[in-house]
């Protein structure tokens, strides 16, 4: 019997690496293949799309109940996961708000799934990613805007693991010090002490150039040069598993412009 503690400090008790898996979020559900674990999960959501393979596992049910459920503390909700541990199924809740923990959690499910090299190797990979990153941050970070979603204008603060990727690949994020963790930003704030960057992410909000009339006008009137405006996939903000170092190097291209 192995007992493991979650990100929200619930104790699991499994008696053997858990053989059916289903899998509330798409970034771990991508990490569980990047493990090899991909042919346990018996269940994901239609959001699982990445690897291929994942769009071909059952949409979340089924005849017998799974060993582990994989959830998020902000994506998935809390009175489900409450659910699941009222019916004996084991759910092990994710909340990484840093790029070490991200980085720690894909060591951790490894040696949860009995794949430890495998998820050592993955944090390895992604520890190395960071540490060069850290190596190359400029005495002077540019100061970034990077928005969510847009009527209202929205962030994130210090507290969520897009700050800290943002941080990790060079950026300064203009938001950090704002409440709540996804504020509503006032433009004039905004237009006080203009960034040197506006970062427009493909999700939540799917930004594209039909939005730069909108990005422009949040700055008309301000004196000096006009914030530059550069798009990166969202999923470089925002998702941890196997991806972190693909993540920072997106981040880090976007913030040079290349």
């Amino acid at each position: 019997m192995s007992h493991v503690v979650d990100d929200a400090g619930r104790t699991l008790s499994l008696s053997q690496p858990p053989g059916r898996i289903v899998s509330l979020v798409p970034s771990l559900t991508e990490l569980l293949f990047a493990l090899g674990a991909g042919p346990r999960l018996v269940g994901a959501t239609r959001f699982c799309v990445s690897p291929s393979e994942a769009t071909r596992i059952f949409r979340v049910g089924g005849t017998k109940n799974p060993d582990l459920v994989l959830v998020n503390a902000e994506e998935n909700r809390r009175e489900d996961v409450e659910r699941l541990a009222a019916a004996g199924i084991a759910a092990y809740v994710t909340f990484p708000t840093t790029v070490a923990a991200g980085i720690a959690l894909a060591r951790r499910l490894g040696d949860l799934l009995g794949l430890g090299a495998a998820g050592a190797a993955i944090a390895d990979r992604q520890e190395a990613a960071r540490a060069m990153g850290a190596a190359a941050r400029p005495a002077t970070p540019p100061r970034v805007f990077c928005p969510i979603w847009k009527r209202p204008w929205m962030s994130f603060n210090r507290d969520t693991f897009a700050h800290d990727m943002l941080e990790h690949a060079g950026g300064a994020n203009v938001c950090a010090q704002e409440t709540p963790r996804y504020p509503v930003v006032d433009p004039r704030v905004l237009r006080t002490e203009p960034p040197a960057l506006v970062l427009l992410p493909s999700e939540p909000y799917r930004f594209s150039r039909r939005d730069l009339a909108d990005v422009h006008a949040l700055f008309e009137g301000v004196s000096g040069r006009p914030p530059a405006v550069r798009f990166v996939d969202g999923q470089a903000l925002t998702w941890y598993g196997s991806r972190i170092d693909w993540g920072l190097e997106q981040l880090r291209r976007a913030l040079a412009g290349t």
